[in-house]
Parts: C-alpha cells; sequence; structure tokens
C-alpha cells in the first residue's frame, strides 16, 4: 500500500503515519485490518506488532502479512519490555477501553513515543446534539447509544489532563476532521483529536 492509497482509504491514518520515522519499530494496539501497520512496512520499512481482539480483523492482518497477537488490549502489554518500541500507535481504540489510564502507561512504558486517536466529544455537533436532548451520533461516532463499543468519552482538553497526570509530554496535539487539520477552535471544530506524546523527562 502506498501513500495516495493509504490517503484514500484513511486520510486521518495517511496524516498520523507522517509522524513516524522510516524503519521505527512499531506497536499498533487496537490495529483494526491492519491498514496501517501494512503502509508502515510497505512503505516505510517499519516493523513491529499489531493488537486486535476481533477475529474477522485478525484474520485480514494475517491476509495483510501484518505481525498481529490476537489479545483483548484491556490485558495490557504485559508481553513487551520497556521501550521495546519507537512509536505504540493506538487509534480510534482508547474510547473502547473501560480501564483507560492503566492502558495509557502501559502504551507509555513500552513505547519512546506515542501516538493516540480517539473522537473529540467537544466537536459541535456532539454539543449541539446533547443540548437537543440526544446523544451524539456522526462519522466520528457512528453508534447508536445502545450498541456503541465506546465507553469513553472525552474532548481534546480531557485527554491532555490525563496524559500530564500520567507522566506524558505532549508533543504535538492536532484536531482533524476528514483527515485535515482544524486550526481556529479546534476542540470545537475537529471530529477527531491526535496526541503525539512521550515520557516527561526528568
Amino acid at each position: 500500500m502506498n501513500f495516495s492509497e493509504l490517503n484514500q482509504l484513511r486520510p486521518d491514518l495517511a496524516f498520523i503515519a507522517d509522524w513516524i520515522q522510516p524503519q521505527s519499530q512499531v506497536l499498533d494496539v487496537g490495529c483494526g485490518d491492519g491498514v496501517m501497520l501494512d503502509y508502515l512496512q510497505t512503505d516505510k520499512q517499519c516493523s513491529g506488532y499489531g493488537i486486535e481482539i476481533a477475529d474477522d480483523k485478525t484474520l485480514a492482518c494475517a491476509r495483510r502479512h501484518i505481525n498481529v497477537i490476537q489479545q483483548d488490549m484491556e490485558n495490557g502489554l504485559g508481553m513487551f519490555d520497556d521501550n521495546a518500541f519507537d512509536t505504540v500507535l493506538c487509534l480510534s481504540s482508547l474510547q473502547m477501553m473501560k480501564h483507560v489510564e492503566p492502558l495509557l502507561r502501559d502504551i507509555a512504558r513500552v513505547g519512546r513515543e506515542a501516538i493516540v486517536s480517539f473522537p473529540n466529544f467537544g466537536y459541535w455537533p456532539h454539543r449541539t446534539a446533547l443540548l437537543l436532548g440526544k446523544m451524539p451520533v456522526s462519522k466520528s461516532l457512528p453508534y447508536q447509544w445502545y450498541d456503541t463499543p465506546n465507553v469513553r468519552c472525552a474532548t481534546i482538553y480531557d485527554f491532555a489532563d490525563l496524559a500530564n497526570e500520567v507522566g506524558l509530554e505532549v508533543m504535538q496535539c492536532v484536531a482533524l476532521h476528514e483527515g485535515q487539520p482544524v486550526h481556529f477552535l479546534p476542540n470545537l471544530r475537529g471530529s477527531l483529536a491526535v496526541f503525539r506524546l512521550r515520557k516527561r523527562q526528568a
């Protein structure tokens, strides 16, 4: 898979991929069908692993020749040593976790850097839906309240506070909408929050 194919399929992933150095060791936590790792392996000569629990997505990873470990992310990353990876990805998965803080600490432990993305609950259509007395449904939150896999909702400011609490330094924070960065009022106008993080220097 090349960059133009990734950009057409998932413009948000194409934007994030630019932050990852060639030939990096990468762990993709909640890697889905493996499209990101497929691109990183093919176009940037990266190596590493994906973690995914769903049978169909694990099979899709195998078909892409991705090294995938079928495991629930809630079980942590204890199989990996400290600083085992240059970059740990957790893209549009964190909001599905019951125990976000322990997983984030584990991500910080095994990676020199981390890139985390999640639907921004501060996005203006989400706020409008709540004002109208309804739970938000949008491209970034496409599920009805009764069948959503998302168990946590956060805004850009919420996550920045948590990152600081677990000892992570925010290197970059970008709000995206349909894969494009939003510069004006990002917490209001960005549907996806993307953070690039590293351990805070002593």
